[in-house]
């Protein structure tokens, strides 16, 4: 993958712009879980970021929980960047590029549901940390690998391609940054269940978080993934979700 994915990614997702709060249920609650956690921290005052900030939902919900402390919005998508109140501070960037030299090194790092749409999630997870000022925190929540198993049975069965996001290993996240460093760690399960296998992912498309390193597949290709979905009587999406904290 290369800047060209990652201008596809962001083109999408800047398509959806004016739907993802009404759809983003998932994205929602992290947010805010990220947000408590920082609050009961007691992250000391300075420069506060939100790196893909999206519509704002967890730079929000930070501002919110610890009033007068201003979080710098950033990310890539300018009419994501559209959606926030004209009062606060944004940034648009490829967050597939090093990050800015602000004048004063971050105190606090946020990022949720982003990390999983760069190139080497691990290498920018290990610069975000080292851009952080001492004593900085770097908060994430990321979906990882053991999602979607019942989308790539489905395909297993059908013999057909997962045109699924591929997600990071844990492992592969947790190596690069210091052992000591880490104050909070818990993998989420998160299950949705629908009527149908098909309405499962229709939440993904209408935020913009559809974009696949795989050929797209056909009608009857989708027809035949949703007859070979597990539990069809049940149809379910299973999220692993991992949230850090990491102080440096």
């Amino acid at each position: 993958m290369t800047n060209t994915w990652s201008q596809r990614v962001v083109e999408r997702f800047g398509r959806s712009a004016d739907r993802y709060d009404g759809a983003a249920n998932l994205q929602r609650a992290m947010a805010r879980q990220l947000a408590e956690r920082c609050r009961r921290q007691s992250i000391p005052r300075g420069l506060w970021v939100d790196l893909g900030s999206g519509t704002g939902l967890l730079a929000d919900d930070l501002e919110h929980l610890h009033p007068g402390q201003t979080v710098l919005r950033v990310d890539g998508s300018d009419a994501m960047l559209r959606r926030h109140h004209p009062t606060t501070r944004t940034c648009c960037l490829d967050l597939n590029q090093p990050l800015p030299n602000w004048s004063s090194a971050p105190v606090l790092l946020s990022s949720s549901f982003v990390l999983h749409w760069l190139t080497g999630p691990a290498t920018w997870l290990q610069h975000w940390y080292d851009r952080l000022a001492e004593g900085g925190w770097l908060v994430v929540a990321v979906p990882v690998a053991g999602s979607f198993q019942q989308w790539h049975q489905a395909a297993e069965r059908a013999q057909l391609p997962c045109t699924a996001l591929r997600f990071p290993e844990v492992d592969d996240l947790l190596n690069v940054v210091p052992r000591s460093a880490v104050r909070h760690q818990r993998l989420h399960c998160f299950s949705r269940r629908a009527q149908r296998p098909l309405e499962l992912l229709r939440p993904m498309r209408t935020i913009g978080a559809s974009t696949s390193a795989h050929a797209g597949l056909g009608p009857s290709q989708w027809r035949r993934l949703a007859r070979a979905w597990p539990d069809s009587e049940t149809p379910t999406l299973t999220w692993h979700v991992l949230s850090l904290m990491l102080q440096r």
